[in-house]
């Protein structure tokens, strides 16, 4: 079977973070967060920057940890499509974008809460969970039916995330 070397990108809130995995391990994956005073909450614009700041030394110290000469030794480029900011979010889609273009690799946008829930059930095995699913701006019970997953019910005033990073 063939060995894949991926990349993700993951900016949709006030951390950044760029992993590298070969054939199912983790070779990097280092982070930044933007942190504000207490009570601020996040501005959108303000985090974009923070990443904007952030992710070519990151690539560069996440290729330098995985022991990967270049990006053109990558085989997939993928990233957080949403949910999240919106700032955040559309610097990484432009960098990702637009490395996968240079360097003539395919690129996947991953949903961030899929992300989540996918993580969990490798870690314990779960096949069909029922997911209570707190992060940021979503407060979510989710299940996966039909094929797909879907969400059974949320808040629609405030999300806990949010009403905990308050």
């Amino acid at each position: 079977s063939m060995v894949i070397t991926s990349i993700g990108f993951e900016g949709s809130a006030n951390k950044i973070g760029i992993g590298i995995i070969r054939d199912g391990q983790v070779l990097s994956n280092p982070r930044r967060t933007y942190i504000t005073p207490p009570g601020e909450g996040f501005r959108p614009n303000l985090t974009a920057k923070h990443h904007q700041s952030a992710i070519l030394d990151l690539i560069d110290l996440a290729l330098k940890e995985a022991n990967i000469e270049s990006l053109a030794d990558i085989d997939v480029f993928c990233f957080t499509k949403g949910p999240g900011m919106g700032g955040p979010l559309i610097v990484v889609a432009t960098v990702v974008r637009a490395l996968a273009q240079l360097y003539d690799k395919p690129i996947v946008g991953v949903n961030h809460c899929i992300g989540h829930i996918e993580m969990g059930r490798l870690i314990t095995g779960a096949t069909n969970p029922v997911v209570l699913y707190v992060s940021g701006g979503n407060t979510q019970i989710i299940a996966y039916s039909e094929h797909r997953y879907r969400i059974f019910g949320e808040t629609i005033d405030i999300a806990v995330g949010n009403c905990l990073d308050r």
